[in-house]
């Protein structure tokens, strides 16, 4: 049988390493590019060196990464800077992580004509959309430098799918959340800072009144979608991963129970936020399976 080699940037942080767990259980050996700035590397310190290649680089100022891709059918990129407000006080840093990284990546898997390019892309790009849920085709709308970054990130992915014929694919994620989720950064907050404050037995801090409303997918059911579009012949595709479910913060706090504290809303925060997964679903017969609910229990048994 042939080894299917993969590659994972940012396989060291929380969706990366979940990414890497379901590839390594599939019998992919999985290289991981990883300048653990925000990845750390307990998150994999579980697999064996059979299976997974750990190599700590930054893939935005080293473009000799050509040699890893030799071999790889499935590249996964992952890597980037994921936080709003420093991205609003250091701009030029997201814009070399984000942007001049992708570049590099893309130039290396089109050397080495690897099969399938995925791209963690971001819902932020659609701003406060108008529609909800929010379709792929709803206008472009970036509030702030990750945004922007993220969407130029994507903008380079599916160009270089037009021009060189490469085998690419952009997902929008839109709140994720699971194990190993960051104490900080733009994932699953929420889930971080009430996970934290329920277990050191404090108020839930509530940003606004509550009922503001977010898409919130589970890292598995992500992953799973990662691993159909793969193994597709879609390409030169952009998809919203989300749940397709919008749930208020009120209901999350009420879920994980406890005193709930409100302090003002941060300004430029969307009221509501839900994907149109309709595409999705059709393209590759995906659909998320693990409820909010179900999703919240096992990350108190995590």
């Amino acid at each position: 049988m042939k080894i299917i080699k993969s590659i994972v940037t940012g396989g060291a942080g929380f969706i990366g390493s979940n990414l890497v767990d379901r590839l390594v259980k599939e019998g992919h050996k999985v290289i991981v590019l990883d300048n653990f700035v925000s990845g750390k590397k307990k998150n994999l310190s579980h697999h064996s060196k059979d299976n997974i290649k750990i190599i700590r680089l930054d893939i935005s100022n080293n473009q000799k990464i050509d040699k890893y891709f030799k071999g790889v059918k499935y590249v996964f990129h992952l890597a980037g800077l994921a936080e709003i407000v420093p991205s609003i006080k250091n701009p030029k840093k997201y814009f070399i992580n984000n942007v001049l990284g992708t570049l590099n990546v893309l130039e290396a898997a089109k050397k080495m004509r690897v099969k399938k390019f995925i791209y963690a892309a971001s819902s932020s790009c659609y701003g406060s959309p108008k529609k909800i849920p929010t379709s792929e085709t709803e206008r472009i709308d970036t509030k702030h430098p990750y945004a922007f970054t993220k969407f130029l990130g994507e903008e380079a992915v599916i160009n270089y799918a037009k021009f060189f014929k490469m085998p690419n694919i952009s997902c929008r994620f839109f709140n994720v959340y699971g194990p190993r989720l960051n104490t900080t950064g733009q994932y699953g907050a929420v889930f971080s800072n009430f996970l934290t404050q329920k277990k050191k037995k404090r108020s839930l801090t509530i940003v606004g009144n509550g009922k503001q409303t977010r898409d919130f997918i589970h890292v598995e059911d992500l992953t799973s979608a990662f691993i159909k579009l793969a193994r597709s012949n879609l390409k030169n595709k952009i998809y919203n991963l989300g749940s397709g479910k919008e749930t208020s913060i009120n209901k999350i706090a009420d879920i994980i129970g406890g005193k709930k504290i409100f302090i003002p809303k941060r300004p430029g925060d969307p009221n509501r936020s839900c994907a149109n997964i309709s595409k999705i679903k059709k393209d590759i017969k995906w659909k998320p399976k693990i409820s909010i609910i179900e999703g919240i229990e096992r990350l108190f048994q995590s």
